[in-house]
C-alpha cells in the first residue's frame, strides 16, 4: 500500500488500504489511527510503528472500535478457532491477493516500457526520414 515506495504510510495510502480491506474510515478517524501509533511524530507510519499495531491489540492496548482494531482484525487469524486449514486457506487468500496486485503493477510497467520503445522507435524513423530529406535536398 506504499504507493509512493518512500518506506511510510501516508494518510492517503491509509485511507486506500483500509478501503480496500473493506474498514473504510473517516478523515479523522484516519489522523487518529496514526496518531496513536506514529512515534516519531511526522504524520505517516513507518514500517515500525505500523507493526505497532498489532503488537497493541495483541496486548489489549487497542479500543475495540478503533480503526487500528478494525486494522488488526482484518490482518489476524485465531489458529485454534477456525483450524490450520483455515489458517492456511487464509494466508493463501492473501498471497494471492497480493501476487494480483503485484501482477498488475508488471503489467502496467511492461505496457510503459512498450510506450518507451515505441517512442523510441519513431524518434530513429524520424531521425532517418530527416537524413533521407536532406539527400535529397542538396
Amino acid at each position: 500500500y506504499d504507493a509512493g515506495r518512500d518506506g511510510f504510510i501516508d494518510l492517503m495510502e491509509l485511507k486506500l488500504m483500509m478501503e480496500k480491506l473493506g474498514a473504510p474510515q473517516t478523515h479523522l478517524g484516519l489522523k487518529s489511527m496514526i496518531k496513536e501509533v506514529d512515534e516519531d511524530f511526522d504524520g505517516k507510519l513507518s514500517f515500525r510503528e505500523f507493526l505497532l499495531i498489532f503488537h497493541k491489540a495483541a496486548a489489549g492496548e487497542l479500543q475495540e472500535d478503533s480503526g487500528l482494531m478494525a486494522l488488526a482484525k482484518l490482518s489476524e487469524i485465531n489458529v485454534a478457532l477456525e483450524g490450520v486449514k483455515g489458517a492456511k486457506d487464509f494466508f493463501e487468500a492473501k498471497v494471492q491477493a497480493l501476487s494480483s496486485a503485484s501482477k498488475f503493477e508488471a503489467e502496467l510497467k511492461a505496457e510503459q516500457d512498450e510506450r518507451k520503445q515505441e517512442e523510441e522507435k519513431r524518434k530513429l524513423r524520424q531521425a532517418a526520414f530527416r537524413e533521407l530529406k536532406a539527400t535529397f535536398s542538396t
